[in-house]
């Protein structure tokens, strides 16, 4: 019995790859025709309600096929894939404190070092709004999949190390098609699968990877940098002096040598920090 829950799980994730994808499609062509998108000009740079609009569909898509896998093949309720919410507040609340403060550092410093090129301030209250929508639907969408859902069944399969590395090489994968990246930039990728992953794997839980995500977006996008080589609205403008591994080119910041170092450092911080003895109460 034991031998059959270890295949169970990755098996469950191969079969839901085709599905997904296929649910996916067919919600993203409706969401292109609710939201006007132009289908014979690909390249055409979305509106942010067309972002907002494409993203709610792909997250209705997934939320669906997760949730149809979830009651009819694990037979299990869609909250323990992470959403427990009891004493979790506190760990939204670092999520988003660490995302905001990794990117206000590296835009500050890579204005301090003349990477970058303060412009101007555009202050958009609707554009604002849209986008913290945008990212948080992104973010759930994300982490619902790749660390409740793939994650999760890689973790009965295998090792939890190794589950967390073939899901976050998966997550890699998953932005392969997006606009400027290079091997560098995927490589960062992979790593934010590993920062995203690695508390999950010790609490099964998705509320801090859902806000260090939602936060490591957002707060990227309204300091000026692209979005994993995708542009957005954002709060300040600025132009770079010259594309470099410092500071990210046109992939943003997720391109740059110094958010190898942050995640680095969070990879770090983290595993400390679940890994550290607990301390013993005596009785007395």
């Amino acid at each position: 019995m034991e031998n059959k829950n270890i295949h169970r799980g990755w098996q469950r994730v191969l079969l839901i790859i085709i599905p997904y994808i296929f649910v996916v499609a067919i919600f993203q062509l409706i969401g292109a025709l609710v939201s006007g998108l132009d289908m014979t000009n690909i390249e055409a740079q979305k509106t942010i309600e067309q972002q907002v609009i494409m993203s709610f569909s792909s997250l209705l898509a997934t939320f669906l096929v997760i949730l149809v896998f979830m009651k009819f093949i694990e037979k299990e309720k869609l909250i323990n894939l992470g959403f427990d919410t009891k004493n979790r507040l506190s760990d939204f609340i670092t999520g988003i404190v660490i995302g905001a403060v990794i990117m206000s550092s590296g835009y500050f410093l890579l204005q301090y070092l003349g990477e970058i090129n303060y412009e101007k301030t555009i202050i958009n209250s609707k554009e604002i709004v849209l986008s913290i929508l945008l990212f948080t639907i992104v973010s759930v969408m994300e982490e619902m999949l790749l660390r409740g859902y793939v994650l999760r069944n890689l973790m009965i399969s295998f090792n939890k190390y190794v589950a967390l590395i073939v899901s976050s090489l998966i997550f890699a994968v998953m932005h392969g098609f997006n606009p400027n990246i290079d091997l560098f930039s995927m490589t960062n990728i992979f790593l934010a699968g590993i920062l995203l992953g690695l508390s999950y794997i010790y609490t099964k839980n998705l509320w801090f990877p859902i806000a260090l995500h939602l936060s490591w977006n957002l707060f990227q996008t309204l300091f000026g940098f692209n979005v994993s080589g995708q542009d957005t609205y954002s709060i300040i403008e600025f132009s770079i002096t010259e594309n470099s591994l410092l500071n990210g080119g046109a992939f943003g910041f997720e391109g740059s040598i110094l958010s190898v170092i942050a995640m680095i450092i969070a990879i770090i911080g983290i595993a400390f920090y679940y890994n550290k003895p607990k301390p013993r109460h005596h009785s007395i």
